[in-house]
Formats: C-alpha cells, structure tokens, sequence
C-alpha cells in the first residue's frame, strides 16, 4: 500500500511524526547528519550499487584492506587515547574487511515481541535493520562485506558496511560509517547512517578507551546535537526534517578476551531499560 510517492503507508506515517515532531534542518548548517538517502521500497544487500550509480561514484569491493575507520588516531577525544587500545581492536578497525563473524542475539525480559513486531512490520519488507529475533537466526553466520564508494579522482566519498544472515539471506545491517563531529560533543564521534525511505537512521557515538585495551562508542546524550540516535527525512536535497530520540540508547565495546578472541558486546537500551544485546566474536579471514 503507497501513499504519494512516499512508499509504504507505515513508512509515509513514520515520517509525518519525524516532520510533526522533529525539526527543520539545512545539511551545509547540520552536516553531520548527512548520508545517504534510502529508496522507498527496498534498501538490502545492493543498496550502495544503486546509490553510486546515482552519484556517479565507482564501488571498490576487493583490494587492499577496506576498514570503517582509515585512521584509528583520527578518535582521539576526552576519553579516548588511541594509543591505549588494543592493537589487535585497532587493526579490527582499519581492516574490517579481512574479519568474518559470528553474532549470537539475547533479547531481554518481555522486549520480543517488539522485536517481532518491528520485523514484521519494517525490517524484513525493508531488508534493513533485520536484528536477529533468535541465536538459531545466525547459526550458520553472517557475510560482510565493507564497500567503499570512490569519486574519479579515487577519493573515498563513503565507506558502507553491509551485512548478511547466511541462513536466511535477509540484510542484517547496510550501513554507511564515517568520522564526525556534533556541537555537543567535544571530540570527534563515530557516525552510522542506516538508509531508510527517503531518509536515514543516524546514530552518533562518541569513543571511549579502557586501561585494558579495549575500545567502546556510547551513542548517548541529552539533547539536539549530543551524540546519540536520530531519524532524518528528507524534504529535498539538501534539506529535510530531523528528530532525536533521547530513549534510545546504545553502546559497542570491543576488547580481546582472556583466550585472545577479538569479540565485542552489543547493547541497546530503551527508557534505560537493556532490550538487546548482540554479541560477536571476530577472526582475520583465511586467504
């Protein structure tokens, strides 16, 4: 079911409350919450082909090694020194592409069937966000792939993270990772833009370093321009409405564990309440 030329009616509603709720934005005042837009029936797997045949930018998929962060150094903040994390998290970060996964899902308490419904409802239509509802979901694992969108000229315009469950060929995460900064935060935070009809989920998450090596990024803040989640739909180019979500809540800890497995540890909260945790377990691909 369509309404204009807005997609799915549910989705045509999510955006008249981003635009009801929100507010007006111009993206050369807010560039930080500048990425690309999603199409309004699919994202999926081939998403960032579509998107850099409408820019006009070449998609590198092999080749040296692709990470979604060039320079791990770039980080550093109030609370993060790289020089203090974990060489083998640093190397995860600026080589993601050479790591395969594997993902395990915990939802929490009576969160679920919100899980559920959320699936049923946008993610699987969508092929976006498809967050395992069940260990079983990713028993055979996830593919990745990181993809990096070039101009002519060879400069990095975006780097994309998409990836996969193997069992069910649904799109987990496709996602755009870049290095930016938000009025509230003093440092540099790592952005994650997820496309979405005509618009995108935008999470922004300021960097942590720990005595023991490893590296955390906490999307959490108070207010408009703190690190944290926002939705952004767009009125034309360059200009849309934008809204953040202050319940929602969420933090990636990557660290080495006592075995020398890289893993990391996923939490998603709501009203302060944990509704999900994600955990992975990474390793250097075998040529």
């Amino acid at each position: 079911m369509t309404a204009n030329n807005r997609g799915a009616l549910v989705d045509w509603t999510t955006q008249r409350w981003v635009q009801a709720t929100g507010q007006r934005v111009a993206l050369d005042e807010y560039s930080w919450l500048e990425r690309p837009v999603g199409d309004v029936d699919v994202i999926g797997t081939d998403f960032f082909a579509r998107f850099a045949d409408r820019e006009g930018l070449t998609m590198v998929t092999d080749g040296p090694p692709r990470g979604l962060v060039e320079n791990f150094a770039a980080l550093a903040g109030p609370a993060c020194s790289p020089s203090r994390v974990d060489a083998r998290v640093v190397e995860f970060y600026e080589q993601t592409s050479e790591y395969e996964f594997d993902v395990w899902s915990e939802w929490r308490g009576g969160f679920r069937p919100f899980g559920s419904a959320l699936a049923a409802i946008f993610s699987r239509r969508l092929q976006q966000l498809n967050v395992p509802l069940s260990p079983l979901d990713t028993s055979q694992g996830i593919s990745t792939a990181v993809i990096q969108l070039v101009d002519a000229a060879g400069a990095v315009k975006h780097t994309a993270w998409v990836r996969e469950i193997v069992a069910s060929k649904r799109t987990l995460y496709a996602g755009s990772y870049s290095i930016c900064r938000v009025p509230g935060f003093d440092g540099p935070c790592i952005k994650v833009a997820f496309p979405l009809p005509n618009g995108s989920a935008n999470v922004i998450m300021r960097p942590e370093s720990a005595p023991d090596g490893s590296f955390t990024v906490r999307s959490s803040g108070r207010s408009f321009g703190d690190p944290g989640f926002y939705f952004f739909v767009e009125a034309e180019r360059g200009q849309g409405w934008a809204r953040y979500l202050k319940a929602l809540k969420e933090d990636i800890r990557v660290y080495v564990d006592p075995r020398g497995h890289l893993r990391a540890d996923h939490n998603l909260r709501i009203w302060g309440a944990t509704f999900l945790r994600l955990h992975y377990r990474m390793r250097r691909r075998v040529a």
